[in-house]
């Protein structure tokens, strides 16, 4: 029976019976008489406590709806309400839960799409930066040391420090190349990647270090792309927005597949909304349907976590086409709500 007719059917069965008791034995006598005042305010009560009780029962699993609705996180799926109450209710929360599959599989399509064109555009950049930008650097670097050969010595001496600024310019544009084209993670692999990844963030300032497993199973390329990607966030977050000083990096294998851990001893992520860092690591996640999980480290700073489980190979819900060489992205940090 819908929700309508109960409540419709317990109202007619209460004002009926308030209709037969007031045309047989109860009367109300003008004035009213303090008996029937009490009979009269009675039945009211029990009126109103049976109303009040159907419609806690009968709107009980709408209000858990609701509830469901406003801590809905695409980013965070697999989260249902329970399918409980009868006839339309049922049917709702039916309905809701078809909608948020739905939505969960074209939000990881879309992200799957978007992310590859990411790689894509990370790798063309990449390539651009260290053939057009870097040889035209290589090539006036050439040409001051040929000018300072010739020059005299006070201008030599300031050629000299043109040099090591060009240098140094040089360096950096190759550092900014290699983090948007892990060109280690394709030729010699995750384990090799990640070691060099956490030697480029070790400094006077910050202590990074590894734990990898060696036995590690095969994974696919989405698998180890993501995986890398959240690490290099997650160090590059405890870099520059922890106050940490020192970062220990894991990635082990578990019995339910693989898992990444990044922990610093930093100043915690605290009460902060998440920034577009964190949610980006989540969509990621999601492409290989895997767990990103934060939590406080042990004693100070923060854990991030990534569960990979076994057989995760690419997405869920879409295939994206390993980058060719024309382009692969940027995964981008720029924080609205918290800088991580």
């Amino acid at each position: 029976m819908s929700l309508f007719w109960r409540i419709f059917l317990l109202n007619a069965v209460v004002l009926i019976a308030a209709t037969a008791l007031l045309l047989g034995p109860v009367t109300v006598s003008t004035p009213v008489l303090l008996t029937e005042a009490a009979v009269l305010t009675g039945g009211l009560a029990a009126m109103l406590v049976a109303n009040g009780m159907l419609l806690r029962v009968g709107l009980a699993p709408l209000q858990r709806l609701t509830r469901a609705m406003t801590t809905t996180d695409l980013l965070r799926p697999g989260v249902r309400p329970t399918v409980t109450g009868r006839a339309e209710v049922a049917e709702l929360i039916t309905a809701y839960n078809a909608m948020l599959d739905r939505l969960e599989a074209e939000r990881a399509a879309s992200a799957a799409h978007a992310l590859s064109a990411q790689e894509s555009e990370r790798h063309r950049i990449a390539r651009e930066l260290h053939d057009e930008v870097g040889q035209t650097l290589t090539a006036v670097l050439l040409e001051l040391k040929r000018v300072s050969g010739h020059a005299p010595p006070d201008v030599a001496t300031e050629l000299h420090q043109v040099q090591e600024a060009t240098r140094a310019g040089l360096d950096e544009i190759r550092r900014i190349a290699r983090r948007l084209r892990p060109g280690v993670l394709e030729e010699l692999g995750l384990p090799s990647a990640l070691k060099a990844l956490t030697g480029e963030f070790t400094g006077p300032a910050l202590t990074a270090r590894h734990h990898i497993d060696s036995d590690l199973p095969p994974l696919g390329h989405d698998t180890e792309l993501v995986l890398y990607r959240v690490a290099q966030e997650s160090l590059t977050n405890a870099a520059r927005h922890s106050g940490a000083h020192r970062v220990d990096l894991t990635l082990r294998r578990v019995a339910h597949g693989i898992e990444l851990s990044v922990r610093d001893d930093g100043h915690g992520i605290g009460d902060a909304l998440e920034g577009a860092g964190i949610s980006g690591m989540r969509e990621r996640a999601l492409l290989v349907g895997a767990t990103l999980t934060l939590t406080p480290g042990s004693g100070s700073g923060t854990e991030v976590r990534l569960a990979v489980p076994n057989g995760a190979r690419g997405p869920r819900t879409a295939t994206t086409a390993k980058p060719t060489p024309e382009a692969q992205p940027p995964y981008g940090n720029t924080p609205t709500e918290h800088p991580r």
